[in-house]
């Protein structure tokens, strides 16, 4: 999430705070950057990093293209996907010091097969060199204010389309409540040509995007709840919740995106 826009300092400064096990991420203000269970540091805190996970109920986690993370937070989705699958993590953060409160105060491993970049994520998915990449990439990227997305241009959804390779998934962090939402929903339907599902806004108002590349989906309901029984299975994350809110998006009981 560390990301700043052209008039804020350089780096801004991580702050940590603690209360009820749980270990949390700021840069200064009350928002939440990210946050850990100091006792289960691979389980999921906040519930909008369980969403980010929602690409498994259509994939299953990449064997040769990677999994990409635009912003690093806390470590939360890099330390769940270090335990729970075997890809390889391009990370790309922008702040050198969140990587350092991670693996100081965040129990974040770096084993070979994650390699974090400090790059800003608008020049790394515009470099050709990540073109087709990446099978998942989720977004999450904000400042300390908090203010929406910091990258959010239709050029940069266009841009992180062409990270994915022939078939892929992008999950973003946005704001469902706030002023910069109908402004990325219209950009990432021009990026991806209309091809997004919306998962439930939570009490914080965050609210996560899917967005697709490849051929067209048609999934009955009741496979797609199926593939979800496994996936709280496997990985513990509350995904028949989220099939069933895509209920209204079905016709004849078929979900097409």
């Amino acid at each position: 999430m560390a990301w700043k826009k052209n008039t804020a300092p350089l780096h801004e400064v991580p702050t940590i705070s603690e209360g009820g096990g749980i270990r949390y991420l700021h840069f200064g203000t009350e928002w939440v950057q990210g946050a850990m269970w100091v006792s289960k540091p691979a389980e999921l805190v906040l519930e909008y990093t369980a969403q980010m996970m929602a690409w498994l109920l259509f994939l299953a986690p990449p064997r040769q293209q990677a999994i990409g993370m635009l912003g690093l937070g806390a470590g939360s989705l890099a330390r769940f996907c270090l335990k729970h699958t075997t890809s390889t993590l391009r990370v790309v953060e922008w702040n050198p010091l969140v990587t350092s409160a991670c693996e100081l105060y965040f129990k974040l491993p770096r084993p070979n097969r994650m390699l974090i970049e400090h790059l800003d994520a608008g020049a790394w998915v515009a470099d050709a060199h990540n073109r087709e990449s990446c099978e998942v990439l989720m977004v999450d990227l904000y400042d300390g204010e908090a203010a929406g997305p910091v990258r959010d241009s239709l050029e940069f959804y266009q841009q992180c389309h062409s990270v994915l390779g022939e078939v892929g998934v992008v999950t973003i962090n946005l704001f469902g409540a706030h002023a910069s939402f109908e402004k990325n929903i219209r950009r990432l339907s021009e990026a991806f040509g209309g091809r997004l599902l919306s998962l439930p806004q939570i009490d914080a108002g965050n609210q996560v995007v899917l967005a697709f590349k490849g051929p067209p989906i048609e999934i009955a309901i009741e496979q797609l709840l199926a593939r979800a029984e496994v996936v709280e299975s496997q990985y513990g994350l509350p995904a028949r919740k989220w099939v069933r809110s895509m209920q209204g998006r079905t016709k004849d009981g078929i979900l097409i995106v």
